[in-house]
């Protein structure tokens, strides 16, 4: 029998933690939540907590707490905030940390599970974004498997299992769905409506990655993720819009031979990949009915009508702080998007506005990080404003 992982879930009330949920609960045998952290949802997390047992809870809203404690039997730990987060991500007993956060919350409870030698699955993108090259260091030094649970990037993991070095590979090709407005003229987007952005046509997901998915700077730090995650240079690293979602993600290698990686839309597959690695094992999904698979559709990307692109491989290659200022500045951009401050089109020119203001600096310590963060979520709320 094999050993059951006991698993830390950060960000279990999301879409990705909830799903993570789901998975554990189909798979007893393989795995065990230990802990569970959430950002403000109290009654969701207590309720995540009542039914796996969990007796160790982080809620990082600490107004919160007297919510949660109220909820939650008395043996339960409850941890609050960013210092709550670490406490979890180096809990003795816990073999691996699933980081499921969104924003840039994630990153100090990631490092410090890197320094405890834990196994780590991450779904946050703009850990990488933020911080990709200082936490691929870290896990190098401290010998630390890193875990890509983002569908895309699951998917390229298993297209390159065979360890195939950098210079046999052409391009890792990452597919789009193309978000709600893959067909929209360009001269409609400042109609854009938040609840129009909101309505993925093929993926069920929280609010900040489902603009980002419209924006397709949800792509562009995929393409940033992807640089450091597998240490492949930003020329080597494409996107092609692929509308049904099967195919999430490919590798070219230099002979022409494209190795490709499908599933249904369902991300409890690349949950179940990272948590279950290196063995595969039947959690119940359901696999494609390839009968009912009318067509698989491929077009190219609209670079000039949705700039995030080209941003983010600017931003990419620029490396230092410039990935962390466009991810920041992006955060920004979306909640303005979100509380209708902003229309569409001006995630984008906030974005560029506030990488044109900040230049990159060095990008080899997160207190470098955190104050480039910092100076571009100021410098974007100053543009907003204007």
């Amino acid at each position: 029998m094999s050993h059951v992982k006991k698993l830390v879930l950060l960000g279990s009330t999301g879409s990705v933690g909830s799903s993570t949920v789901k998975v554990a609960k189909h798979l007893p045998e393989e795995v065990e939540i230990i802990a569970l952290a959430g950002g403000s949802r109290a009654e969701e997390l207590a309720q995540q907590a009542i039914d796996l047992k969990v007796k160790h809870v982080c809620i990082y809203d600490k107004t919160k707490v007297p919510l949660l404690r109220s909820m939650l039997p008395s043996d339960v730990t409850i941890y609050v905030g960013e210092q709550g987060l670490i406490e979890l991500a180096i809990l003795e007993e816990a073999d691996m940390v699933l980081v499921a956060i969104v924003g840039t919350a994630g990153l100090k409870p990631t490092l410090a599970a890197i320094e405890q030698k834990k196994t780590l699955a991450i779904a946050s993108k703009e850990i990488f974004v933020m911080a990709g090259e200082l936490v691929m260091q870290q896990a190098r030094e401290h010998q630390v498997t890193i875990l890509p649970v983002d569908s895309e990037h699951n998917a390229i993991f298993q297209c390159l299992a065979d360890g195939r070095p950098e210079p046999e590979i052409s391009r890792l090709i990452l597919t789009a769905s193309g978000g709600p407005f893959r067909k929209l003229p360009a001269t409609n987007f400042k109609h854009i409506t938040v609840q129009d952005a909101l309505a993925h046509p093929t993926w069920k997901m929280g609010q900040k990655i489902s603009i980002d998915s419209a924006t397709l700077f949800n792509k562009g730090l995929e393409m940033i993720e992807a640089r450091w995650l597998f240490d492949i240079p930003m020329p080597k690293i494409d996107v092609i819009v692929h509308p049904q979602s099967i195919i999430h993600s490919m590798v070219e290698y230099v002979d022409g031979s494209v190795l490709s990686q499908m599933n249904s839309t369902d991300m409890c597959f690349p949950i179940q990949y990272a948590i279950t690695w290196p063995r595969r094992v039947s959690g119940g999904l359901m696999p494609i009915d390839f009968s009912q698979l009318q067509k698989l559709e491929f077009e190219a990307p609209r670079f000039d009508d949705f700039p995030a692109l080209n941003i983010a491989i600017q931003a990419g290659t620029a490396g230092g702080t410039a990935p962390a200022v466009m991810n920041a500045a992006n955060e920004v951009a979306v909640n303005a998007f979100l509380s209708n401050k902003i229309d569409f089109p001006s995630i984008w020119e906030t974005v560029e506005q506030t990488l044109a203001t900040c230049s990159a600096q060095d990008a080899s310590s997160v207190e470098a990080l955190i104050a480039a963060d910092e100076d571009a979520r100021r410098i974007a709320k100053e543009i907003i404003i204007k």
